[in-house]
């Protein structure tokens, strides 16, 4: 599916991040667009963000609020879709939303636990199974899952444990790939990929927490409000170049869309020397090596 135009999109997760810059690129190429959140504010601004881009003022975009882990909001969600378009098929959908969240099975919430994996993965298993009749009754189709370089390697450092999110990364991708053969035997013009991002510019932290399992406490939220502004500012890649790669891999037809120089460089490390994947110092290493590496690029380039 090389051309958008004309296509309609699906994006969950639409209001913040990856998401929002998947709908405005989708718009800016033609496609018309519909996009759930938890969050209208954020919506409308996504929105209104797309329709600007759009080449066109008949590229339709409409906004819906869903919680994506909850399969009876997914059926009302593609109901609502299909009705926006007039339409009986999509083309293209983002399995795109997540959020953070139960970290460790000893000290967190079997609630927040349950939240992260339920946003993550059932939130991509809910849209499939939502949208593949729409999916299939369309000339040409393409579902594209994200999942997280969490999902082939469960860290984010030797002291952190992130349990939920990295099982349900890791749950993510292997539905992703055994979908593939799957729709291969069943609805061969619909493809799918799944997508691993490395530290990407987006809004993970705040939306975790304004939409996670439990209230926080004013001390919690003031630190986690810095610890968002730190994860966006302190990317290597904003959510608008990776939205781009992730278009442009669906462009070229490819399964599975590394995002990111720490993607590709987490993912050869890990599959080089996979017993020492979680070794103490493994990531730290790596990401010394990365930043020594950028450092040299910018100071060539200088």
């Amino acid at each position: 599916m090389q051309d958008f135009s004309g296509k309609i999109a699906v994006v969950t997760g639409g209001g913040t991040g990856m998401g929002r810059e998947l709908a405005v690129q989708l718009a800016a190429a033609g496609a018309h667009v519909s996009m759930c959140d938890l969050s209208e504010e954020n919506m409308a601004e996504a929105a209104a963000l797309a329709r600007a881009a759009a080449p066109a003022s008949d590229v339709r975009i409409s906004t819906h609020t869903c919680d994506v882990s909850d399969e009876a909001a997914m059926l009302v969600f593609r109901d609502e879709v299909l009705a926006a378009h007039d339409s009986d098929h999509v083309n293209l959908l983002f399995n795109n939303a997540g959020l953070s969240g139960g970290g460790s099975i000893f000290t967190d919430t079997r609630d927040s636990w349950d939240r992260c994996f339920n946003v993550c993965f059932h939130g991509v298993r809910w849209g499939t199974l939502a949208f593949l009749d729409a999916l299939t009754k369309a000339d040409e189709g393409h579902i594209v899952n994200t999942s997280s370089v969490n999902g082939f390697w469960a860290s984010i450092g030797e002291d952190r444990p992130h349990t939920a999110y990295s099982a349900a990364k890791f749950a993510v991708k292997g539905f992703t790939e055994a979908l593939i053969g799957d729709l291969r035997v069943n609805a061969p013009h619909v493809k799918a990929s799944v997508v691993m991002p490395g530290h990407i510019g987006t809004s993970i932290v705040q939306n975790s927490m304004k939409f996670g399992a439990r209230a926080l406490t004013d001390e919690e939220r003031e630190l986690m409000a810095v610890a968002d502004q730190m994860f966006h500012d302190m990317a290597p890649m904003t959510a608008a170049e990776a939205a781009t790669v992730i278009l442009d891999g669906v462009r070229a037809d490819r399964w599975r869309i590394l995002v990111g120089d720490d993607a590709h460089a987490l993912d050869a490390a890990v599959r080089a020397d996979p017993e020492r994947a979680y070794d103490p110092g493994f990531g730290e290493m790596l990401f010394a090596e990365l930043r020594s590496a950028t450092e040299g690029l910018v100071a060539d380039d200088g």
